[in-house]
């Protein structure tokens, strides 16, 4: 089989969805790999670097197109602003974080035309089994590392507290919103670098998560009934109770020296928790990083992709935070990719596309010439860990 890997084409997205280690793996496994050139420059690694392990490197990017028979990819389709639709040829697998709430009718009826098998890694399910191919998680755990350390950067204190001749150091307060994968991840970032540090999450079975971590749980009196479904996953609640959500949060937020949000509901614009009169009551130069920027934001000055100051605090809307850590985001995400690639494949190495898997029937897009996946018709809440960036969002609270 020929595994295709195009160069990415999001700005600044700097991703590679194959590493040569795993590039190596699959040859060795019996398959050709086939890479754009430039393709991996921008995660550090060159065209030399995957010669060194057996790839071919094409010239022209769209031959990756014509002569794989799997193109593996970091984003496209809905997870870009771009309409058009990648030169996918006839029969074609893609297997990529595709925005499938993002997606358009009319993309989809250009793969389902071209009987293009497209597997959206956003559409995982939360099973024991797929846990090593959950782009999402991998992903969103970067992103969640990556805010508490672009807060401690920006904000004009240290975060640890520390006794010194001159004085005592008190530590700075972190708030971290969402208990998700990114929260989970921010909270014992902000740990370990020494701050006092407090997460809340609208489920509360994620209590013991936090304070197992070293941090203090924030809980609302809130009725929390039906906040999660099944599957733990946060869902969309109503207006009345965001409204009561912010009403108590105006006692927690103005306290902080730093607040990460990250909630945010698949097919649906992220919940608004933290007003601009929440962060007018917090100190000049305190710092908000939000994750759901994305998608809206959780904070009502975000601006995605943007720095703003509001009433002397900075507010980062960031989209590309595992980006920025591409290497190892790369190395992450091929490992999920190869992972998936394997469910996918039998004892022989022939790629079989197994409908009872519910793996396979979770994440497939298209296939055999239709449109299939039903979370595109119900648009049902999921995890969406990807603030991606990635869409790089998160599967905490809301």
């Amino acid at each position: 089989m020929i595994i295709g890997v195009p160069d990415e084409t999001v700005p600044n997205q700097r991703r590679v969805a194959l590493t040569p280690t795993v590039a190596g793996e699959l040859i060795e496994a019996g398959h050709e790999v086939i890479v754009a050139s430039g393709a991996g420059e921008r995660a550090d690694w060159n065209d030399a670097d995957y010669e060194a392990v057996g790839c071919e490197i094409c010239p022209n990017r769209d031959d990756v197109f014509k002569r794989a028979a799997v193109v593996l990819q970091v984003q496209a389709l809905g997870a870009t602003d771009d309409e058009k639709v990648e030169p996918y040829d006839e029969g074609q697998t893609v297997v990529g974080l595709l925005g499938p709430y993002e997606v358009s009718d009319e993309q989809l009826a250009t793969l389902a035309d071209r009987n293009v098998s497209a597997f959206s890694l956003e559409l995982m399910p939360r099973i024991s089994r797929a846990q090593s191919m959950d782009a999402l998680s991998s992903q969103a755990s970067l992103g969640g590392y990556q805010a508490c350390l672009l807060a401690a950067e920006e904000l004009p204190e240290m975060l640890p507290m520390e006794m010194t001749a001159a004085g005592t150091i008190k530590p700075a307060e972190v708030l971290v919103i969402g208990a998700g994968v990114a929260g989970l991840k921010a909270i014992s970032t902000a740990e370990r670098l020494g701050a006092s540090t407090r997460g809340h999450d609208v489920r509360l079975e994620v209590k013991q998560e936090v304070e197992s971590l070293g941090a203090d749980f924030v809980e609302l009196d809130l009725e929390t009934e039906g906040s999660g479904d099944e599957e733990g996953y946060a869902v969309e609640m109503g207006e009345e109770f965001y409204a009561e959500q912010r009403r108590q949060m105006r006692r927690v937020v103005p306290e902080s020296d730093v607040v990460i949000t990250t909630a945010a509901i698949p097919g649906a614009p992220a919940p608004e928790i933290v007003t601009a009169d929440m962060i007018e009551e917090m100190d000049a130069g305190s710092v908000v990083v939000d994750l759901a920027a994305e998608t809206g934001g959780n904070c009502e000055p975000t601006v995605a992709g943007e720095t703003v100051e509001h009433a002397g605090v900075t507010v980062h809307g960031p989209t590309d935070l595992a980006s920025r850590v591409s290497h190892t985001a790369s190395e992450q995400y091929a490992n999920n990719l190869r992972n998936f690639l394997e469910n996918l494949l039998d004892d022989e190495g022939t790629l079989v596309i197994d409908l009872e898997d519910e793996i396979i029937d979770s994440t497939l897009l298209t296939h055999d010439g239709t449109i299939r996946n039903p979370h595109l018709d119900d648009s049902e809440p999921a995890d969406n860990d990807d603030t991606d960036e990635s869409k790089e969002g998160e599967n905490g609270a809301t």
